[in-house]
């Protein structure tokens, strides 16, 4: 009896790391789009406002789009290490 025992939690904390993983994924992708997309926007209304800062408004796009990016791929590495540790 104690083998059936060991066999089902060894299948639910598969099913939980799983799960975790897919959360951590599907969360860690989902903010930093979610901030992509709202500093484009406002750097098309920047650039509305004020066209002679294009220059300067895309360079600070770009950084904040890499750093932001940077967290996704953290939130990938996390989900890694639960699915395999």
């Amino acid at each position: 009896m104690s083998d059936v025992v060991q066999v089902a939690n060894a299948a639910s904390a598969i099913d939980v790391k799983t799960i975790m993983t897919g959360l951590t994924i599907a969360i860690g992708s989902a903010m930093p789009a979610l901030a992509i997309g709202k500093m484009a926007s406002k750097a098309m209304e920047a650039t509305g406002r004020n066209p002679e800062a294009s220059n300067e408004i895309r360079t600070s796009l770009i950084l904040s789009v890499a750093f932001a990016e940077a967290i996704a791929i953290y939130s990938l590495v996390v989900a890694l290490i639960i699915k395999f540790v």
